[in-house]
């Protein structure tokens, strides 16, 4: 009791909101950009209005697209709620609505899943419960939720990379430099093998300690000019949209809880302009008034039981996540078991075809079905290489059948996946009727063990 007790102290020790503030309007500006990104570049329709069969995630097939225009009004909603979480306009509020606006569309389809769309909403999460008015001291477990839930994202990404392929065969990187030996200056260096090798290792060495050293007041300097140049290079390279971005804004949570005020102080100073009595840096030759900045009061009521029990909850999910891919047997980048949500970033390079033979037991009529046929083109290349959408679609044709007066139909997959470089492999067993399986968190026995 005792032990909790002083915990709870120490998490609610005040600190300057300044930084939770900072991050708390750049993750709003950011999130209002990619909408309007999104809608610009016309993926609402393409994504969420124009396909005629959505993925669904499992325990999750209630949420669908809405009707009509009601797609739009929904990107123009989260626009908007997102606009006042930068603004700063009733922050909890608004993070609310970019949690349920944004949560909703991630959840619409399996085809579209991103690492870092999962990261928006985990954060936007926390921050319905975070403090972030810099006008007003937080409570240091504000602070902290904030830097382990980013430092976990790195943990784990580098986690991840401690395997055969990413360390060994440096694949695939190897794969993806070699596409782009026509990049401008470094292209040359991009077509050598040994580069893929080097930069193998050091993403991985970058994301395990990249958190740490931005920590430190020493190292954090340096540390984050690397996360910039890290983060600028991949980001040019590869497709990965505002991912760059969004963990170059979050690393400033590792600066000092101040930092802002110090930073607008400097800037202030440079223009010859005034400093404001709630900068940390005032003139020297001023003497002190009431109200100086930082104003941090000596205490704060402790963190409460329920506090503490929800914090604690979060982060086990957060860590269990990444880890419950060992509950599987086999390669989890091949099946794809427990591999969502678990950070595995820019891990795998997977190409895959698949092909249904849907049997009518009544008859002994067969029809081989392409999904592409009838599939967007991003869906049809997401499911070819995911046993769960191949399971999903199989479902899906066994209901079609059904309404055309065939019930009851057999459903097996011709699937076959090129995996970091390997020769393409079976990935599910061809003998099986996908439509008597049932999707879940069991393993799939009917998914082929990874090529050697």
């Amino acid at each position: 009791m005792h032990a909790s007790s002083g915990l709870r102290r120490a998490l609610a020790r005040p600190v300057d909101g300044a930084a939770l503030a900072a991050f708390r309007a750049l993750f709003g500006a950011l999130l209002l950009i990619g909408s309007v990104r999104f809608a610009a570049r016309g993926w609402i329709a393409s994504m969420y209005i124009d396909p005629g069969y959505h993925f669904p995630y499992w325990g999750f097939a209630w949420v669908r697209p809405w009707p009509g225009p009601g797609m739009y009004l929904h990107f123009v909603a989260l626009a908007l709620a997102a606009l006042a979480l930068a603004l700063g306009l009733r922050p909890r509020l608004a993070a609310l609505a970019c949690f349920l606006l944004f949560t909703h569309v991630e959840l619409i389809d399996k085809a579209a899943y991103l690492n870092h769309y999962y990261f928006v909403s985990v954060v936007l999460l926390l921050l319905i419960f975070v403090p972030t008015r810099g006008d007003r001291p937080a409570p240091t477990w504000a602070l902290y939720a904030l830097r382990l839930q980013v430092g976990l994202v790195y943990c784990f990404a580098g986690v991840a990379k401690l395997r055969g392929d990413w360390l060994l065969r440096a694949q695939p990187l190897k794969t993806w430099l070699a596409a782009h030996a026509d990049f401008p200056l470094l292209g040359p260096l991009f077509a050598r093998p040994e580069t893929a090798t080097i930069m193998s290792w050091a993403g991985a060495a970058f994301d395990l300690t990249v958190p740490f050293l931005l920590l430190h007041p020493r190292t954090r300097p340096p540390a984050f000019a690397a996360l910039l140049g890290f983060h600028a290079l991949t980001g040019m390279l590869f497709p990965i949209g505002m991912f760059p971005w969004l963990m170059s804004a979050s690393a400033l949570i590792f600066f000092p809880p101040d930092w802002p005020r110090r930073l607008r102080a400097r800037l202030l100073r440079a223009l010859g302009r005034p400093v404001p009595r709630d900068s940390p840096h005032v003139p020297k030759d001023r003497p002190p008034v009431p109200g100086d900045s930082p104003h941090v009061p000596k205490d704060m009521p402790p963190l409460s039981r329920a506090g503490l029990a929800a914090l604690t909850l979060h982060f086990a999910v957060q860590i269990a996540l990444p880890l419950r891919h060992h509950l599987y047997p086999g390669d989890h980048a091949w099946s794809e078991e427990g591999y969502r949500y678990a950070w595995h970033v820019m891990l795998v390079e997977k190409t895959g075809t698949v092909s249904y033979r849907v049997r009518d037991p009544a008859s002994g009529r067969v029809f081989v079905v392409h999904p592409e046929d009838t599939l967007t083109a991003q869906q049809a290349a997401q499911m070819a290489i995911a046993p769960d959408m191949i399971l999903d679609y199989a479902h899906h044709l066994a209901a079609q059948f059904a309404a055309r007066g065939l019930p009851g139909v057999e459903v097996r997959a011709d699937a076959f996946v090129a995996f970091n470089g390997r020769a393409s492999a079976r990935l599910i067993d061809p003998a099986i009727d996908l439509a008597r399986e049932r999707d879940g968190l069991r393993s799939r026995p009917w998914i082929l063990p990874a090529p050697p």
